[in-house]
C-alpha cells in the first residue's frame, strides 16, 4: 500500500497514469472520467454548497466545483498532491491528514452540504470504510449527500473475476468496494451505479 511518501513521489505522474488506464478501459481506472462526471453533476445540484472532499489528490474534480463558486474543504495525506491542488484552489481549506488515523477534529466539528470521495477509500479496510462512511453521514446537513466513486464491484464474484483477469497487476494491499457486502455491513439505504467493470458510484443521503 502506498503511504504519503509514495503518493508524493507519484504526484507528478498520477494524472497520466490514470489517463492511460482509463483510456484503455483497464483496471483500476476504467470508467474514471464518467465516475467523476456523475459525482460532479450530483454535487452541482445545490448552489454555493459547502463541500468536503476526502482524498482530493490533484483536485481534478474538486477544482471544477471550486471554479463554480462552491466552498471547498479537503483532506489528503500527500504534501505534493496538496501543493498541486492548492495551485488550482488557493482559497480552499486543505488539510493534510491520514484517514487511517481518523478524521481531523476540525472536520468533525463542521457540517457539509455535500461530501465526496473518489478513489481514496479503497486504501482502508472494509471495517474502517464502514465506520468512516457512518461518521461522514453524520456530518451532512439536512438534505446533504455523500458521493463515493471508487474501484467497486456488484458482487464478490465480479471482484474475483477482475482479480483473475489482472494477475500481476492486482494490488492485494487494497480493499475494494463490493456493493452487496457494503449493503449488509452498512445497514443504510443507498443508490449504486456500476459505471465500468471495476468502478462505480455510491450515493447516500444524510438524515
Amino acid at each position: 500500500m502506498l503511504n504519503s511518501t509514495g503518493f508524493d513521489l507519484w504526484a507528478d505522474q498520477y494524472d497520466e497514469t490514470v489517463k492511460k488506464s482509463e483510456e484503455s478501459n483497464q483496471y483500476p481506472f476504467a470508467g474514471y472520467r464518467e465516475i467523476l462526471n456523475v459525482i460532479y453533476k450530483e454535487a452541482m445540484g445545490k448552489d454555493n454548497a459547502e463541500i468536503l472532499d476526502i482524498g482530493f489528490g490533484t483536485a481534478v474534480l474538486t477544482s471544477r466545483l471550486y471554479d463554480h463558486g462552491h466552498t471547498i474543504t479537503g483532506i489528503d495525506f500527500s504534501r505534493e498532491m496538496m501543493a498541486k491542488a492548492r495551485e488550482k484552489m488557493p482559497a480552499a481549506e486543505l488539510i493534510q491528514a491520514d484517514l487511517q488515523k481518523g478524521l481531523p477534529s476540525v472536520i468533525k466539528q463542521s457540517s457539509y452540504d455535500v461530501i465526496i470521495s473518489t478513489y481514496t477509500l479503497h486504501h482502508l479496510t472494509d471495517k474502517k470504510k464502514v465506520a468512516l462512511i457512518k461518521e461522514l453521514l453524520g456530518l451532512l446537513k439536512s438534505g446533504g449527500k455523500l458521493l463515493i466513486g471508487d474501484i467497486s464491484f456488484q458482487t464478490r464474484e465480479d471482484l474475483e473475476a477482475c482479480r483473475k483477469d489482472n494477475r500481476g497487476r492486482w494490488d492485494e494491499d487494497e480493499s475494494y468496494f463490493v456493493r452487496d457486502e457494503l449493503m449488509d455491513s452498512l445497514q443504510v439505504m443507498f443508490e449504486y451505479h456500476q459505471i465500468s467493470h471495476c468502478g462505480g458510484v455510491y450515493m447516500m443521503l444524510g438524515k
